[in-house]
């Protein structure tokens, strides 16, 4: 007899994937390419994503750590997660051709930094150290005008008075009830403390997180397909483990997946990070399908239509 393959229900979390940002950078990138020819460098992982940035080396990208691996005659793109001002001045000092692919977002938060800054404020970062978006967005300001704070206890440590003044701005990757969290504890120990109009962390990291909240109670395990050096992707396991699905695991790929572990499960939860393309999630659906008979669901909770322009140096 015929071994009949067991059903797996996959629920998809909507939205998923690529944000606005994200694709602009992508985008940048390959219109450098095309414009310029190729190789154009890049400074840094334009995105957190092994098979976006494996995918523009193939069609004449060059990653690398610093400008000065970046020849004199060839264009250079700076990553989504933004740059400290000192990258695009040693570009000028070396009139080298660059592009900035820093996501609005990350800009806003950028700006929001320099004013407090110029204003006399101290501004409290909300963030993880060592993140490339934390290291350019320091790098807005001379150093000593900013203070990295990850957790609540962080916060204790703070040594400032009542009378300092002070701000706050956050990376735009983080999970939103940490934040909520770090936030409050800021506004009851520094009553005086400034924060944005408009909360940092952007639209795309508050809807992932929001629908893998919707669905993560009603799925028995839950896969989301990121890179684990994407804050925004790891994340989103963080909020899924918190919100009713602790067997929520981190894969980059469908062909990492161990398969033993979906055994007995009747429902799997499936999201990608902001930097993770839809190739991706399409092809962990094909090899589900491959080991079940498989039924699939969306959950949406929210539509998004935000776009960015890319630079108009590149329009055709």
């Amino acid at each position: 007899m015929m071994n009949v393959p067991p059903p797996l229900t996959l629920v998809l979390a909507s939205p998923r994937g690529f944000c606005a940002g994200v694709d602009r950078a992508i985008q940048i990138v390959e219109r450098a390419i095309e414009k310029h020819g190729s190789p154009v460098y890049v400074r840094h992982e334009i995105v957190h994503n092994r098979f976006v940035v494996e995918s523009l080396e193939e069609k004449g990208a060059i990653f690398v750590k610093e400008l000065d691996e970046v020849p004199d005659d060839r264009p250079v793109v700076f990553s989504a997660h933004g740059v400290p001002k000192s990258v695009p001045n040693e570009a000028k000092a070396r009139s080298l051709y660059y592009l900035d692919a820093t996501c609005p977002l990350v800009s806003k938060v950028h700006r929001e930094v320099e004013h407090h800054q110029e204003s006399g404020r101290t501004v409290v970062l909300i963030g993880h150290a060592g993140h490339p978006e934390v290291v350019g967005t320091m790098g807005q300001v001379p150093a000593g005008t900013v203070v990295l704070v990850e957790t609540v206890d962080d916060v204790a440590k703070l040594s400032f008075s009542k009378e300092d003044k002070l701000a706050y701005a956050t990376q735009t990757t983080l999970s939103v009830d940490e934040v909520t969290d770090i936030i409050a504890a800021l506004k009851t120990k520094y009553p005086q403390i400034q924060g944005p109009k408009k909360e940092d962390i952007c639209y795309a990291t508050t809807n992932r997180q929001l629908a893998v909240k919707t669905l993560a109670d009603k799925v028995d395990r839950m896969i989301v397909i990121g890179s684990p050096n994407s804050s925004n992707s790891v994340r989103l396991v963080e909020v899924a483990r918190k919100h009713g699905c602790p067997e929520a695991r981190l894969y980059p790929r469908a062909s990492e997946i161990d398969w033993t572990w979906l055994e007995g499960a009747s429902r799997l939860g499936i999201s990608a990070g902001a930097s993770a393309p839809e190739i991706l999630v399409d092809e962990l659906i094909e090899a589900c399908r491959e080991r079940f008979i498989i039924t699939v669901e969306e959950i949406r909770v929210v539509e998004e239509n935000i776009h960015f322009n890319i630079p108009k140096s590149l329009e055709a």
